[in-house]
């Protein structure tokens, strides 16, 4: 295979004998490029050209900074609720949601609000949605990542940790690049997700839409690719029209919380899922003397979702909030976004 040149595998070799590399990452069973060489082929099999290969990977040497991130401990940088052995939602919402990124959003509605209804048309899906998580992936595409991609996914499958998934995403990054993406476009987060969205490759492959009718499914600096785009995610993950993501609701001391517990396990992110109680109809949450405080239909199913315990607001959520889940599987993720999408629409 051509790329791997004598004097390119002797410079890695070099930088790998200085040692800048965590144990965990610099103990994999085979070099770096070596592991490339395995990815070219597979690469190759699934048709990206030689060339494109040979462009993206020339120089390649493992990120020594996507390591550290990826092996460091993410902490929500608040205090325990031990009520609920949880990071206080209310003090994320608070961090998060901040007046500056509500204002932000109001401002984005108003730049985009014919293309955004014609989105919200076409897909079902509310325009303060998609600009809600617009906002809270970019800040309406001030802050994209500036992390090479494919070097970072090479380095994070190199890694091993989560070599399927991440092995997964650079090779679809060369399919990306070999479609005509410009290399120098081709950056974002340290994880691997890029442009407005923060899609994936895969994500992007198989679910980016070009809005604006120009041949190009450009979600870094079109505003139309990018909302029609998360859009059809959310479509296609399984938004229902004319259903809220969930309201406030009024919860009595009265109601058992053990009696209202699921008992069923998620085959996706158990631990997000279980905080939720089992499903109703908002008709049998009434009859507990659980009162929604937003507008919604009595023949909608929810659970109920108390995030900082029994004494603070409880939310009355539906099969939406599930497909806000879909996009981060995160409760302090798909509060903030459901939350801000209200106040963005008020």
């Amino acid at each position: 295979m051509t790329r791997t040149a004598p004097l390119r595998r002797a410079m890695i070799a070099a930088a790998a004998s200085l040692a800048l590399l965590p144990a965990a990452a610099a103990a994999q069973s085979e070099s770096f490029s070596e592991y490339l060489d395995q990815v070219e082929a597979k690469a190759l099999s699934e048709g990206v050209s030689q060339r494109t290969i040979t462009a993206v990977f020339a120089g390649m040497t493992p990120n020594n900074r996507v390591i550290e991130l990826d092996q460091g401990n993410v902490s929500q940088g608040s205090s325990v609720n031990p009520a609920t052995g949880f990071a206080w939602m209310s003090s994320y919402i608070n961090r998060h949601n901040t007046q500056a990124r509500i204002n932000g959003g109001v401002s984005a509605m108003r730049r985009v609000a014919s293309l955004a209804g014609e989105v919200e048309r076409t897909y079902g899906v509310p325009a303060e949605i998609l600009v809600a998580i617009w906002g809270h992936e970019t800040a309406y595409g001030v802050v994209k990542g500036g992390f090479d991609l494919p070097r970072s996914l090479a380095t994070l499958a190199w890694e091993g940790r989560r070599r399927d998934l991440f092995e997964r995403e650079l090779i679809d990054v060369l399919k990306i690049a070999d479609s005509g993406v410009p290399r120098e476009t081709l950056v974002g987060s340290w994880a691997g997700a890029f442009g407005n969205p923060q899609f994936l490759p895969s994500v992007y492959l198989r679910l980016a839409v070009d809005g604006d009718g120009d041949g190009d499914r450009d979600i870094w600096n079109s505003d139309a690719d990018t909302l029609h785009s998360i859009a059809n995610y959310f479509h296609d993950a399984g938004w229902r029209t004319g259903q809220p993501w969930g309201v406030r609701a009024y919860v009595p001391n009265s109601v058992d919380r053990a009696a209202i517990e699921s008992d069923v396990t998620s085959p996706v992110c158990p631990r997000v899922h279980e905080r939720h109680s089992k499903w109703m109809t908002v008709r049998e949450w009434r009859a507990l003397g659980v009162e929604p405080r937003g507008p919604i239909g009595d023949d909608v199913m929810v659970s109920l979702f108390e995030p900082d315990g029994p004494a603070y607001p409880g939310y009355l959520l539906t099969q939406n909030y599930r497909v806000i889940l879909e996009y981060n599987c995160s409760n302090y993720y798909a509060m903030s976004v459901g939350l801000l999408a209200d106040e963005i629409s008020r």
